[in-house]
């Protein structure tokens, strides 16, 4: 995913993770317009600038926000971290236009890290992080907080997934680093071994 230039990976696995949610969103819309395919995970963890008691009463502000007659025509009001990150999203793209419908049809949005992504590689946005974008000291809140605060129910249920996909890729982890130290030491034997014919061999190499 490099802005501008043309170059398209076939897709773009982000970690959401301490990231701000308005900067973060900014960039991917921008991404998915022209092109990318982008999947953001751990959206629980998405953080917003300001505590969590004022944002949680702005949400609830949002929440009396509905169409007096009929309040199931609109606005619907998402309580999972993913689908306000989608939402925010959205807001940022031409949605109902065919290129804008296109776009968003490109991302696909998870709380925790689902299979197969718990696999991919995952990315963060340098320009959306909150250690480089929120000033020294100012309060900030996560999203999946906000979220059970305002009625989402399903955050233990991700918060213990998370636990358990760790501990198996510390596990994972550990077996690649032994696997490494065992190949390292199986190259340096040989060369022991071959010794002297090294250097023949070195001469037809190419």
């Amino acid at each position: 995913m490099v802005s501008g230039s043309g170059v398209m990976a076939r897709r773009v696995v982000i970690d959401a993770r301490h990231h701000m949610l308005g900067r973060l969103a900014s960039i991917i819309a921008k991404e998915l317009l022209s092109g990318q395919r982008v999947v953001v995970v751990r959206c629980e963890e998405i953080a917003l600038s300001g505590g969590l008691v004022r944002q949680k009463m702005k949400y609830l502000r949002f929440l009396r926000k509905r169409m007096n007659t009929k309040p199931s025509h609109g606005p619907i009001h998402f309580r999972a971290p993913a689908k306000i990150f989608w939402r925010t999203v959205r807001g940022m793209i031409p949605h109902k236009t065919k290129r804008g419908a296109a776009a968003l049809a490109r991302l696909k949005v998870f709380e925790g890290v689902p299979p197969p992504y718990d696999k991919m590689k995952r990315m963060v946005v340098p320009d959306a992080l909150k250690v480089l974008r929120l000033q020294k000291g100012h309060k900030y809140c996560l999203l999946g907080r906000l979220s059970k605060e305002v009625g989402w129910n399903h955050y233990d249920t991700i918060k213990e997934l998370e636990e358990k996909r760790k501990e198996r890729s510390q596990v994972a982890y550990q077996r690649r680093k032994q696997l490494t130290r065992l190949r390292v030491k199986a190259e340096k034997s040989a060369e022991e071994k071959l010794g002297a014919q090294l250097d023949v061999l070195a001469a037809v190499k190419y």
